[in-house]
């Protein structure tokens, strides 16, 4: 097996460090594996605790609170190893978590990135939000995953326990190949946070590899730790960052017609918002939009730059509907239920 490094990004999050680092330490043991905690700039007393508490973990410390996407990306570029594993802080790992998935990954080289699966922390037989058993987008670029449709998450009863290509691994766990995240370009800085890892993903599928779900491997996700699902500024950096998101990936016949799509489906929950006194919300969403114009033609530039990797303008793991309208109208209310669309 590959070289691999767990690396935990930390701001703030002494409390999730003191509850969930052991299960790590515990699952990692006599494994070889380095466990390295990358630090944004905390200012609640984590590093020193990890010192007194924890000297066998390696310790980078940043300035400043550079994101997921900066603090990520400036840790692995100091990490010789083969294999990355991305875990969030407020992550219980469970036994055999770490090598089921990296045999998996060793065997099949062309695997790029992968995931196990997600289950919520406090209830542990419920799939998790973020990323639940795999991750996918619909025709509009609406995130969901196999567990989890919008608001309706499931609970867990053996469903989706195949391994499975999916579009995108959630980033609160995610494994991933050192040469093909250096070869794709890295996590885009300018998403800061949210969806920079079904970008990534997203460019990796493009390259031509696949990614991955694998169950048998489990962990136990908090969730919402560092913001809120009921908050303004996680809603700005989500519409932002989809937007960002469809203008760099999308292929040239779809770009246009989808991006124009989304611009009135946004705007059109914006007014409900206004209708409804969230004035905080409104102003979110038009944020999001005043910044992706602002930031158009760099973000275009990103997209020609990696056009020369790419292997293919289309991808598969894109559901063909619209994920929100059937939902809503039709009442398809999991991933089971949607992919009756497709038959």
């Amino acid at each position: 097996m590959g070289k691999s490094a767990i690396v935990i990004l930390n701001w703030n999050g002494r409390n999730h460090l003191e509850k969930f680092l052991p299960s790590v330490i515990e699952n990692t043991k006599g494994e070889g594996v380095r466990i390295i905690i990358a630090d944004n700039g905390s200012t609640d007393n984590s590093i020193v605790f990890l010192k007194e508490k924890y000297p066998q973990v390696e310790i980078m410390v940043f300035d400043a609170n550079y994101g997921y996407t900066g603090g990520y990306n400036r840790a692995l570029d100091q990490i010789d190893a083969d294999y990355y594993v991305l875990l969030n802080s407020d992550v219980e790992v469970t036994a055999g978590w770490l090598h089921t998935i990296l045999d998996y990954m060793d065997s099949h080289p062309d695997v790029a990135a992968a995931m196990p699966k997600l289950l919520a922390y406090d209830n542990k037989q419920e799939f998790e939000y973020a990323g639940a058993a795999g991750g996918f987008i619909d025709i509009y670029g609406y995130p969901f995953c196999r567990g989890r449709v919008l608001s309706k998450v499931e609970m867990d009863q053996g469903q989706y326990n195949d391994n499975t290509e999916i579009f995108w691994a959630s980033g609160a766990c995610l494994f991933v190949r050192a040469s093909a995240f250096r070869s794709a370009g890295k996590f885009d800085e300018k998403f800061f946070a949210h969806m920079e890892e079904i970008d990534l993903c997203w460019r990796l599928k493009r390259m031509g590899y696949k990614i991955m779900v694998i169950p048998s491997s489990v962990v136990y996700h908090v969730g919402g730790g560092t913001l809120p699902n009921n908050n303004p500024v996680k809603l700005y950096l989500n519409y932002r960052n989809n937007l960002f998101l469809l203008q760099k990936n999308l292929s040239r016949s779809r770009l246009i017609p989808i991006i124009f799509v989304r611009l009135v489906l946004d705007g059109t929950s914006a007014l409900v918002y206004l209708a409804k006194f969230s004035f905080g919300f409104f102003w979110a969403v038009f944020k999001a939009h005043l910044h992706f114009y602002c930031n158009i033609f760099a973000t275009h530039r990103k997209r020609r730059e990696f056009a020369r990797l790419v292997k293919a303008e289309e991808v598969g793991q894109i559901y063909k509907h619209s994920m929100v309208f059937n939902f809503i109208v039709r009442k398809n209310r999991t991933y089971n239920e949607l992919l009756t669309r497709d038959k």
